[in-house]
C-alpha cells in the first residue's frame, strides 16, 4: 500500500509545475530512503515466475518415487502368480512321478500275477507226482527182477516138445502186461509234464549236481572221469523242475 501511494505521489509530482516539483522531490526522496527497500512489481512477478518454475522441477523430481513404488507393487501382484505357477508345476511332476509309479507297479504286478498263474498250473500235480514216485519205483524194481532168459523158451531144439516150449509164457505175458502199464503210465504223466530220466543211458552222461546225486566214486576202465557208468534210482523232473534227483554212481580214474 505505501509502495502505490509513492507511486500516485510521484506521477502527480511529474503533471506538476517544474518550480513545484524540484520542492517535493526532496521530500518523497528522503522518505523512500527512510522506507525499507521492496522489490519492483517486475521483481516480483520474476520472482513469482521463477518460483513457478521450479514447481515442475520439484514433482519431476518426485516422479521416480512414484514410479519405483509403481513397479515394486507391479512385482508384489506378480510374485504371487509366479509362487503359485511354480507350486502348481512341482505339483504335476510329483503328480507325473507318482502316475508312473503306478502304472510300474501295476505292470510288474500283472507278470508277477501271470507267473504265479502259470506257475500253479505247471506244479498243481506236483505232490501228486511225488507221491506216484514210489508206485512207479515199485513197477520198474518188478519189471527189473525178470532176467532175459525167463522170457524166452529154455530149449529152442525143434525136436522138443511144444509143452516145454511154453514154460515160461506166461510169465512173458505177465512181463508184457507190466511193461505195457508202465509205458502208458509214463505217458500220461509226460502230458501233464513229468519225466523219468535215466543218466547211464547210452554212453553215460556227465555228472551234473542239479540232477544227480552221487552216491559213489570208482575206478571204470574205458570211461571218462565225471561220467555216471550207474544209476540206482532214476530222477523224475515235472516242468524242467526236479521232483528227484537220479542216484548214481560216478568215474574217478585219476
Amino acid at each position: 500500500m505505501i509502495q502505490r501511494s509513492l507511486l500516485r505521489h510521484v506521477q502527480a509530482i511529474k503533471h506538476l509545475p517544474h518550480s513545484y516539483a524540484s520542492r517535493t522531490t526532496p521530500i518523497i526522496q528522503s522518505a523512500t530512503q527512510r522506507l525499507p527497500a521492496f522489490s519492483s512489481p517486475q521483481r516480483q512477478s520474476s520472482q513469482r515466475y521463477y518460483s513457478e518454475a521450479a514447481e515442475p522441477a520439484t514433482k519431476s523430481s518426485s516422479e521416480p518415487p512414484s514410479t519405483s513404488s509403481a513397479s515394486s507393487d507391479a512385482k508384489e501382484q506378480e510374485d504371487p502368480i509366479k509362487k503359485e505357477l511354480e507350486s502348481k508345476n512341482r505339483e504335476i511332476i510329483d503328480l507325473k512321478d507318482r502316475y508312473l509309479r503306478s502304472v510300474a507297479d501295476f505292470r510288474n504286478l500283472q507278470e508277477r500275477t501271470k507267473r504265479d498263474i502259470q506257475s500253479a498250473r505247471d506244479f498243481a500235480i506236483q505232490r501228486f507226482a511225488t507221491d506216484l514216485i514210489e508206485s512207479i519205483d515199485n513197477l520198474d524194481r518188478a519189471l527189473g527182477t525178470v532176467p532175459p532168459s525167463k522170457l524166452a523158451p529154455q530149449n529152442s531144439d525143434p525136436d522138443t516138445p511144444p509143452e516145454s516150449k511154453e514154460y515160461n509164457k506166461d510169465l512173458a505175458n505177465l512181463y508184457d502186461g507190466l511193461k505195457m502199464t508202465e509205458t502208458i503210465l509214463m505217458g500220461t504223466l509226460k502230458k501233464h509234464g513229468m519225466e523219468r530220466f535215466d543218466p547211464s543211458e547210452g554212453e553215460g552222461e556227465i555228472f551234473n549236481p542239479n540232477l544227480h546225486e552221487a552216491t559213489f566214486q570208482t575206478k571204470v576202465d574205458g570211461k571218462e572221469d565225471g561220467k555216471v557208468f550207474m544209476t540206482q534210482q532214476k530222477g523224475f523232473l515235472l516242468n524242467g523242475r526236479v521232483l528227484r534227483a537220479a542216484k548214481v554212481g560216478v568215474v574217478k580214474n585219476s
